[in-house]
């Protein structure tokens, strides 16, 4: 005997509430995406989804995905979906919604609010052509392989590569004034370079480099992130000191390399916790030695810079900055880069992933501070 009808539209119901949008990650049904979803006599399931945007560059996954979970329900003959734009009203009552509360309210950052549970890591460099892109990126990936939601932001606004070196070519979407981030490898990133014609070069001065600062983390819809990092700019300049302003919790990684020349820069870029009194979590040291094929090491770049660093701020800040990995030298780093598939996920054996997962799993079990947190005492009864 088969189901009655009013069991097969619950169950297509429930099948579509398992359906995330591919941008925001929660369900269409919870975002008020599905509009309609009829079963005819015949089993064909009839589903109207409203898009966010008329040319969503993720209409395709939404089919299949749709297809895919409300055909396996028992009954079903087939799916058919037609697709709708969503009108500015319901717009705003999306992105009112996403941001937990009126749509007319000023954007804030939701990881400088007292109760934000997210991790905030800046990338920092005193130099330029350290690899410090390809540590954030290769500890996002690594992150997200853990199973935590994680998101970047690049703030090398000069000298965006973020988006090539994780393989996020796509393009953000709007939903008035709220932007979705692109995804790549479960890593959602924003990047100056998602705006900008081809490879066209960013002039901008301090205050401009504020704002999209301010934007990237206030207009994009993160959701609850776990980890975020931001991949600064080269030195201590105008980007370094916004993020102080915005995020003053965000603490610094500090990325050299062995040679002393390049130590010493570092040592200025994490000395700048002092005046923006930010923690400095720790020092990695990149580029650290080339393994050779005998198995021999040879040190192309020096020794002891990651060390000397980590020594140097400890006594400057007088709170223990610890070398928190070295990372050797390896071309295939570079060829996972270029190629947007980070090596901790290309080639999650050879010994710089295993040093650069080695350093993720440092800052992913890195113990939370209580101070200002509750915790449900109550005195006793007398």
């Amino acid at each position: 005997m088969s189901a009655p009808v009013s069991t097969v539209e619950d169950a297509v119901q429930a099948a579509l509430a398992t359906v995330d949008d591919p941008e925001i990650r929660r369900p269409i049904t919870d975002l008020g995406m599905v509009r309609s979803a009829q079963v005819g006599d015949d089993g064909v399931v009839r589903v109207e989804l409203l898009l966010t945007v008329a040319g969503c560059p993720l209409k395709d996954k939404l089919r299949a995905d749709i297809t895919a979970a409300v055909g396996a329900v028992p009954g079903v003959t087939g799916v058919e979906i037609e697709f709708g734009v969503m009108s500015p009203e319901q717009r705003q009552g999306l992105q009112a919604k996403l941001r937990g509360g009126s749509a007319t309210e000023e954007p804030v950052i939701p990881f400088a609010q007292p109760g934000s549970r997210t991790r905030v890591y800046a990338v920092a460099s005193g130099k330029g052509g350290v690899g410090k892109s390809s540590v954030t990126v290769n500890l996002a990936a690594a992150l997200a392989a853990r199973g935590l939601n994680v998101g970047v932001v690049d703030a090398d606004i000069y000298g965006h590569s973020v988006p090539r070196m994780l393989g996020a070519d796509g393009r953000p979407t709007r939903v008035e004034d709220l932007i979705m981030p692109p995804q790549a490898h479960g890593v959602k990133v924003i990047s100056i370079g998602m705006f900008t014609s081809g490879n066209a070069a960013v002039v901008w001065r301090g205050p401009m480099l504020h704002r999209a600062l301010q934007q990237f983390l206030a207009d994009v819809y993160w959701g609850d992130l776990d980890v975020l990092l931001l991949d600064l700019p080269p030195g201590t300049g105008d980007v370094a000191i916004s993020l102080a302003q915005l995020l003053p919790n965000a603490e610094i990684l500090v990325v050299t390399t062995p040679q002393a020349a390049a130590a010493e820069v570092a040592e200025r870029a994490g000395a700048i916790a002092l005046q923006t009194h930010q923690r400095v979590v720790g020092v990695i040291e990149n580029m650290s030695w080339l393994e050779l094929p005998d198995g021999s090491r040879m040190e192309v770049f020096g020794s002891g810079g990651g060390a000397t660093v980590a020594e140097s701020l400890t006594r400057t800040i007088g709170a223990q900055v610890p070398l928190l990995g070295q990372i050797p030298l390896d071309t295939r780093v570079r060829e996972a880069g270029d190629a947007g598939n980070p090596i901790v996920l290309a080639e999650p054996e050879s010994p710089a992933a295993k040093a650069l997962g080695q350093v993720a799993d440092r800052l992913a079990v890195r113990r939370e501070s209580l101070l200002g947190k509750p915790l449900g005492l109550k005195p006793a009864a007398r």
